[in-house]
């Protein structure tokens, strides 16, 4: 395979089509987010690993050497934040005379530094220890590994015909009744397939919605519902905002909950269920009025919703008063709120926020000046702990491939390789993300996760403080009471709680103040 991660002729300047957001320039590696990627050459090297043809096992990563590697001489890198920077254009041959002995050790330090890390990467994402094949067939996981890298490339450089040969070979390997990394790779798979046809390689690249059926939105919600029994990614999110709500309603005869989103439009109304049944049985007199107010487009859907919870609060003896603001996020407006006086309010934002962050940044500023001129008591915010709001499309291909990897690996763990469940949570929930994430672009792109560090420096701007969440024990516990949770782990990050699947950061909650 001749294809270069880090050389592409289509790729060789550093740059970004404005038009699309989409980068034509470096590869993903060069903006690789993780520590154990030191330096990384730009395109005076072609190192990037080659899938073998040949039969055995894949030890170690092909490298080849092309004569525009001498230029690198006159190149500067920094690896702080995993940037490549340019002293001088590395298509310059004036400077070979100049080069040292030590300068070509350099080089290929360099290039055997890359490739290691490389390797690294996709024993981590595939969970081979060191990259080395073992009897369980990691070793043909390595190379589909390296296919949908190299695949990813060429849909970045808009070769769709390298990226077309290289599907059909994807195609077969990425199965979705597979392993673990099978089955996610499947889902990006789809993924670049879908880019690759909205690719027009001498025009713009144009992204539109895909049309959605009815039955495939029964799906979905179906697959909701079993995301939210089986995984403890949205009850986790629940419990920790729950906790924090009744610590500040704490006392308090009027409260008042404004739940953005109505926690996904699940059914029931879960997660108010739960709040409305511990201000029942707390100790001391519950509040005298409980308002909660849902904010999004589905009001039919919220409406159901909140009768059941009135129904549901008056065989407890609670007041609940329950009304909807037809809005989305961004069109929200301060006088669609009705807040009073005289009682607490919280803010409830359940894997919702990361939907308003778009390119200009302004939407989600506008959203969160809004919310800080109501002055809540608390604002609780939970949102996936990954880096899929990148600049660069295959930065952002590489953060949700170890990202989903990890959850996949959880549901190998959790469910049955043949079970309809695992099936649906995966083709209809978790690939609905990773498709968003690898073939949309512009508005069309609304799984913009992001680090949990990068959410404190938006609230930090926007004028929230941080409130610490002191309860890693009462989590834990709660962790220790659901089924199959053996592998996730629950740790404190600065003042925020992170749900993990071995280690792996995979949901965050903060809680924030004005």
């Amino acid at each position: 395979m001749a294809q270069s991660l880090l050389s592409c002729d289509l790729c060789s300047e550093e740059r970004v089509d404005d038009a699309s957001g989409l980068d034509l320039s470096l590869s993903a590696m060069a903006y690789y987010p993780y520590p154990y990627l030191p330096i990384l050459e730009t395109t005076a090297s072609t190192w990037f690993p080659t899938v073998s043809g040949e039969s055995g096992s894949h030890k170690r990563l092909k490298r080849t050497a092309s004569v525009p590697e001498l230029a690198l001489a006159s190149v500067s890198f920094s690896h702080g934040q995993g940037l490549i920077s340019r002293n001088s254009s590395t298509n310059s041959l004036n400077t070979f005379p100049g080069l040292q002995f030590r300068d070509h050790i350099l080089t290929y330090a360099q290039k055997y530094l890359a490739a290691e890390a490389v390797e690294e990467v996709a024993a981590a994402i595939i969970g081979s220890e060191n990259g080395k094949a073992e009897e369980d067939g990691s070793g043909d996981e390595m190379r589909l590994f390296h296919l949908l890298i190299s695949c990813a490339e060429a849909v970045a450089c808009r070769d769709k015909s390298y990226a077309s040969v290289l599907l059909s070979k994807l195609r077969a390997s990425a199965l979705v009744f597979g392993s673990s990394f099978q089955r996610v790779a499947s889902c990006f798979v789809q993924g670049l397939a879908d880019r690759l046809a909205l690719v027009h390689p001498l025009g713009a690249v144009r992204f539109i919605m895909p049309t959605i059926m009815n039955s495939v939105l029964d799906e979905k919600e179906e697959a909701l519902r079993l995301v939210y029994e089986i995984c403890p990614h949205i009850q986790f999110g629940h419990f920790v905002a729950n906790a924090t709500i009744l610590e500040a309603f704490e006392g308090e005869s009027f409260v008042h909950v404004v739940d953005l989103g109505m926690s996904l439009g699940l059914p029931h109304g879960h997660q108010w269920r739960h709040l409305i049944q511990s201000l029942a049985s707390c100790s001391g007199q519950p509040p005298i009025c409980l308002r909660i107010t849902s904010v999004g487009l589905f009001v039919e859907q919220f409406q159901i919703i909140g009768d059941e919870l009135k129904t549901y609060a008056q065989t407890l003896g609670i007041n609940l008063e329950f009304s909807i603001i037809e809005s989305n996020l961004e069109n929200l407006k301060p006088e669609h709120i009705k807040h009073h006086d005289n009682e607490v309010l919280v803010v409830n934002s359940i894997l919702q926020l990361h939907c308003v962050v778009k390119e200009s940044r302004g939407a989600l500023n506008s959203f969160l000046q809004i919310i800080h001129e109501l002055s809540p008591k608390a604002l609780v915010l939970v949102e996936q702990d990954s880096s899929h709001n990148g600049p660069f499309f295959l930065g952002r291909f590489m953060e949700a491939l170890h990202y989903y990897s990890a959850i996949f690996d959880s549901l190998d763990a959790m469910l049955p390789k043949y079970d309809t469940r695992r099936a649906k949570i995966e083709q209809f929930f978790f690939a609905e993300e990773i498709k968003n994430i690898v073939s949309c672009e512009g508005p069309a792109r609304v799984e913009r996760h992001e680090k949990v560090d990068q959410w404190r420096r938006r609230m930090s701007r926007a004028g929230f403080q941080p409130t610490p969440i002191k309860m890693v024990a009462q989590a834990k516990q709660w962790l220790g009471n659901i089924k199959d949770g053996d592998g996730y782990t629950i740790v404190e990050e600065k003042g925020c709680l992170v749900l993990g699947w071995k280690s792996k950061p995979i949901v965050a909650a903060s809680c924030w103040k004005c």
